[in-house]
């Protein structure tokens, strides 16, 4: 209890130190998870100003000032972060019109919380060294639950320096923050990590609609699941059964949480990254095109754990 009140005294002490500098927070990005980080920033003591595609998004965070562009976003603050759908966008905020490029001030920090190839995160890096500012890849993991409670994993690929320089702020989102080594070692770790949650949500679906197809009740085979060796993040934590557990996306229609388009996109990163090192991804394989099905039947917009509505159905 001792060593807790430290670290957050130490954050409090870091985070007024940032205020006091004026190392504001440009953020990039107000969707599912972007919402929910920017304001539990906001609820730490930072100052954001934060920019969607749509204005609405951005102008839903309370206590932080809505921009019209990236270029503004990233305009005096010493950390601009971008939590967007995909490489292209990224590239688009970060090097388009009015994006950040053009407003980020010299030496200052673009921390990339999206998630993408690897390859893509050192291209970033490399750019962001030739004019004059720095750059971390820090996907995050814990999905919409974790980015509600601040218990945000950050995945981070970069030079060191930087990344304690960014840790202070980041841990107001999130509960704790892991150097991968270089550029685009955050995003190596967290398509691994992806891989796995598809595939063992999938798994979970599999099981779940077996059991309920002959009989069995699914508040009970899931218990079992869960005190079983069966037991994963999926079943314990982000069931995809309707109305086993409250706030998860199953018992909202399967609306918010990781849409299946992108769940599928980062299956597609995996297998890309897996070819340039020779890595076999079997089941990777056979779960990525099963989500590529699912989108063809309308599931793109509902959150990843609607395999188990799709099982039901078919």
């Amino acid at each position: 209890m001792f060593r807790k009140t430290i670290v957050l005294l130490n954050l409090r002490s870091n985070v007024l130190q940032l205020r006091h500098n004026s190392s504001d927070v440009g953020f990039i990005g107000i969707g599912n998870m972007g919402t929910r980080m920017t304001t539990n920033m906001v609820n730490k003591g930072l100052k954001l100003k934060v920019y969607d595609i749509d204005s609405a998004a951005a102008r839903s965070v309370k206590g932080a000032t809505p921009v019209n562009s990236p270029k503004e976003a990233a305009q005096n603050v010493k950390v601009v972060i971008t939590m967007l759908p995909d490489s292209s966008i990224v590239r688009e905020a970060v090097s388009g019109k009015d994006g950040i490029l053009e407003g980020i001030d010299k030496n200052g920090l673009h921390v990339d919380c999206s998630t993408c190839e690897p390859k893509f995160a050192q291209e970033l890096y490399q750019f962001a060294k030739e004019n004059g500012y720095r750059f971390l890849d820090a996907p995050v993991s814990g999905g919409v639950t974790g980015a509600q409670a601040a218990t945000l994993t950050f995945m981070v690929g970069g030079d060191k320096p930087n990344v304690d320089f960014v840790e202070p702020i980041l841990l107001t989102a999130g509960s704790r923050v892991v150097h991968c080594g270089n550029s685009g070692g955050g995003q190596i770790a967290k398509l691994c990590n992806n891989l796995l949650l598809a595939a063992s949500m999938t798994a979970v679906c599999e099981a779940m609609n077996l059991g309920v197809k002959m009989g069995l009740d699914p508040k009970l085979l899931a218990s079992i699941i869960n005190t079983s060796t069966g037991r994963c993040w999926s079943s314990e934590t982000y069931s995809p059964v309707p109305g086993l557990m409250p706030n998860v996306p199953s018992s909202n229609g399967y609306q918010g949480g990781f849409q299946m388009k992108l769940t599928a996109k980062d299956l597609a990163l995996a297998q890309s990254t897996a070819l340039s090192c020779g890595a076999p991804l079997p089941v990777t394989g056979l779960v990525h095109q099963l989500y590529r099905v699912m989108m063809t039947k309308g599931y793109g917009n509902k959150d990843f754990s609607s395999v188990y509505e799709f099982f039901q159905t078919s």
